[in-house]
C-alpha cells in the first residue's frame, strides 16, 4: 500500500539534539577535547569583557564555531551563520537550543580585535598542544621546520606605486582595466591599495609572483601534529629567522629541549645550523651541494636518525596541503598580518584536534581505543557528506 505525504506544518515535538548525534560521530571527541581547552580558558575570558552591560555572544561558541569552519570547509562566517539556522548537528556541537536565536556574523568580525588584543587564538592552540602533550598525544624530542605561502585576499592590480597609484584604463570601478606592460614592480616601489602588508612572492624560480603572506611551522614527528605556528609579511622574514624563533618558542614552553629538527635545503643556512647546535639540538637539515656550513657535516649525515628525519620531515606538508584544501587558507579572506595568523592559528588548532591521535590505538578521553587513520577516513566521508558552500 502507498504510504501518503502528511502535509503538515506546523507540529509540537520533544527533541533532544544529543540523541540525533550518533554515538561514533568524530565530532563527539572533538568537542569533548574543545570543552576541556575552553574551560582551562575560562578566567581569560572573564577578563576579556565588562561586569556591568548587556551580556555578549559567549566567545566559546564564537571559538568553536570557527573550529567548525575549518572541519567542514565553510568558506565564510556568512555561511557559517546560515548552516547554524538548520543544521542540527553545528547546533549541538555549539550547545545551542532549538530555540535559541543566531548571531549576526558580523560578531565574529566585531569581537576579532578583543581576540587579538588578549591573544585568544595563540591561547588556544597552546593549550591544546599542551592537552596533547599531557595524554601522551605529542612528542618532546623530534621536530620538522617548514613554511609556506598564504595567498592575500588582494588582486595584483591593486598592486600600485606607493607614490602615485595608476588609474584604470577604463570607467569601470568594479573591475578596472590595468595594463603593467613593461613596468617593474617590486615591494619596495609598490603596495597593494587593498591590503597594504600583503607582499610579492613567488614559492620558487619558474613560478609566478603573488601577493601572499608567509606561513611558518614547527611539526613533532612522532605524530604529525603541529606544536608551533607563525604568519609574518612574505618578504623581510627569511625562513631561516622564522625557523629559529619556532625553535627558541619551543625551548621555552616545552618541559624538554627538542634533540633533532628536521629541515628542506632552504634551512642549509648558518643562521640555522649554530642556533641548533649552541641549544643542543641536532641540525637533521638537507645540505645544499657545495655549500660548506660549519656544524653540519658526514658525522651527522652519517646516522641513521638523519634519514630518519628526513623522511618524516615531508609529512610537514600534510599540515600545509589540510590547512589549505580542507582549512580554506588556500587563499585567505582576511587583511593584515595580524588578522591572517588569528585565523590560521584556529585552522591549526582544528587540525591538531583532528589529527591528536598516533597510527597506533589509542584510548580517546571517551575511553573507546580508535586508530588516527580511521578516524581521519571516517571524518573525511562526514565531512564530504555534509560540506557547505559548494557551488
Amino acid at each position: 500500500m502507498r504510504g501518503e505525504v502528511d502535509a503538515q506544518a506546523d507540529m509540537l515535538c520533544l527533541i533532544s539534539p544529543e540523541s540525533r548525534v550518533p554515538l561514533d560521530h568524530p565530532l563527539r571527541r572533538i568537542k569533548r577535547l574543545v570543552d576541556s581547552v575552553l574551560k582551562d580558558l575560562s578566567p581569560l575570558f572573564d577578563e576579556m569583557y565588562a561586569e556591568v552591560g548587556r551580556p555578549s555572544i559567549p566567545p566559546e561558541r564564537l571559538l568553536k564555531a570557527k573550529v567548525l569552519q575549518a572541519l567542514y570547509t565553510v568558506r565564510s562566517e556568512s555561511l557559517l551563520v546560515e548552516a547554524l539556522h538548520y543544521n542540527l548537528l553545528f547546533r549541538w556541537f555549539l550547545d545551542l537550543n532549538l530555540t535559541e536565536s543566531i548571531w549576526d556574523h558580523s560578531t565574529f568580525s566585531k569581537n576579532q580585535q578583543r581576540l587579538l588584543q588578549h591573544q585568544v587564538g595563540e591561547l588556544f592552540f597552546a593549550r591544546i598542544v599542551a592537552l596533547a602533550r599531557e595524554q601522551g598525544w605529542a612528542s618532546d624530542e623530534h621536530f620538522s621546520v617548514d613554511g609556506s605561502l598564504i595567498d592575500a585576499w588582494a588582486s595584483l592590480k591593486s598592486f600600485q606605486p606607493k607614490d602615485a597609484p595608476r588609474d584604470p584604463t577604463d570607467g569601470d570601478p568594479g573591475n578596472p582595466s590595468v595594463d603593467f606592460h613593461g613596468q617593474k614592480r617590486r615591494n619596495a616601489t609598490h603596495q597593494s591599495t587593498t591590503d597594504p602588508e600583503a607582499k610579492l612572492a613567488r614559492k620558487g624560480r619558474g613560478k609566478e609572483a603573488r601577493l601572499s603572506f608567509g606561513l611558518h611551522a614547527l611539526m613533532e614527528n612522532r605524530n604529525g601534529l603541529c606544536v608551533q605556528v607563525q604568519v609574518s609579511a612574505a618578504q623581510g622574514v627569511t625562513e631561516s629567522t622564522a625557523a629559529t624563533e619556532l625553535l627558541a618558542r619551543q625551548i621555552d614552553t616545552a618541559p624538554t629541549p627538542p634533540r633533532t629538527v628536521g629541515a628542506d635545503k632552504g634551512y642549509h643556512t648558518a643562521e640555522v645550523v649554530r642556533f641548533a647546535r649552541q641549544a643542543g639540538i641536532a641540525p637533521h637539515v638537507a645540505p645544499v651541494k657545495d655549500r660548506k656550513v660549519q656544524g653540519l657535516d658526514g658525522r651527522t649525515t652519517r646516522h641513521g636518525s638523519y634519514r630518519t628525519s628526513q623522511r618524516i620531515r615531508k609529512r610537514i606538508e600534510e599540515i600545509f596541503g589540510w590547512c589549505k584544501e580542507i582549512g580554506g587558507l588556500r587563499r585567505t579572506r582576511k587583511r593584515g598580518v595580524e588578522r591572517v595568523g588569528l585565523s590560521t592559528v584556529l585552522i591549526l588548532a582544528s587540525y591538531n584536534l583532528v589529527r591528536a591521535r598516533s597510527d597506533r590505538d589509542r584510548t580517546t578521553i571517551g575511553g573507546q581505543a580508535e586508530s588516527r587513520r580511521a578516524l581521519n577516513s571516517r571524518f573525511e566521508r562526514r565531512t564530504r557528506a555534509v560540506r557547505l558552500g559548494d557551488d
